[in-house]
């Protein structure tokens, strides 16, 4: 169990070194050379750089200050998030930190419609990936998960209004065609995230297994999660078995798959996207 649980941790690993190095690959070789940008807290540096090598000719560069905007938010997250995934996410940032520096600066395309589209579409890859085992790339997906829980929103709206902000200011300081440039970029993202991992911040896991016991303790050990058994019966074997139905975060979704796994391999599970939860859902 120990080899299998440390095989999982290091291609875990594995995937936030190559989710980093692709989002670092989409920035340094598509969007700043077109001054396209990104989203999330990799688009506030972009930013911030930018404005400061425009206003005073200082130039810091977008890793440093994506660095150093992350340490606060990661001090956040492991109070409020949970230490584990919190862990991961700064992982991926200072991966990414260390990649953005390393990598040179160069334009492949002269095009920004063509930059624009492959820097959301290889920076997504990375993003999707990294969430999709169970970690993020940090910044706006720890603040949007405090805030989630403190004002029950969903979560996208926080993202809507984090990365509204990067393009208005973008637009205002440095042109609208590249601020429009940037919503192209955003939106060929998100389509390519949500195919790889999922857009709704909640899920709903339905789990057929003959060992609903074991399943249940080895749940309550990893996630702090609300169970209801169902009786149910195979209707091909006739077979009586028990149904467990819980609402998870799409950033647990992970999590529960390695249990369902280990515990009971055979077992029937259907996963949905859940649009709402009214009632009682564990914030913290």
């Amino acid at each position: 169990m120990d080899t299998i649980k440390i095989g999982n941790e290091a291609k875990k690993i594995v995937i936030v070194v190559f989710g980093a190095f692709l989002n670092a690959l989409a920035m340094n070789f598509f969007l700043i050379p077109a001054n396209v940008y990104s989203s999330g807290f990799t688009g506030i540096a972009q930013l911030l750089s930018n404005l400061l090598q425009e206003f005073t000719k200082i130039h810091i560069s977008t890793g440093i200050f994506l660095l150093i905007l992350n340490i606060p938010v990661a001090i956040l997250g492991w109070k409020k998030v949970g230490k584990t995934f919190t862990c991961y996410s700064f992982l991926s940032v200072v991966l990414m930190s260390f990649f953005l520096q390393f990598l040179p600066v160069k334009a492949l395309s002269h095009d920004i419609l063509l930059n624009a589209v492959f820097g959301g579409v290889i920076a997504a890859v990375g993003i999707g990936l990294t969430l999709k085992y169970g970690a993020s790339t940090g910044g706006l997906d720890i603040i949007a998960m405090v805030l989630s829980r403190m004002k029950d929103k969903p979560v996208g709206t926080y993202f809507f209004l984090m990365n509204g902000a990067i393009v208005l200011t973008a637009g205002y300081v440095f042109g609208w065609e590249k601020a429009l440039y940037t919503i192209v970029s955003l939106y060929v993202s998100t389509r390519v995230i949500d195919a790889i991992h999922t857009r709704y911040a909640k899920l709903t896991a339905m789990i057929v297994t003959d060992k609903p016991e074991e399943m249940k303790q080895a749940i309550y050990r990893k996630l702090v999660r609300g169970i209801t058994v169902v009786p149910a019966r195979g209707a091909f074997s006739n077979k009586e078995k028990q149904m467990m139905m819980i609402v998870i975060t799409r950033y647990e979704l992970y999590d529960l798959k390695k249990i369902i796994q280990s515990v009971d391999p055979k077992a029937f599970t259907n996963i949905v996207e859940t649009a709402e939860v009214v009632g009682f859902f564990r914030k913290d």
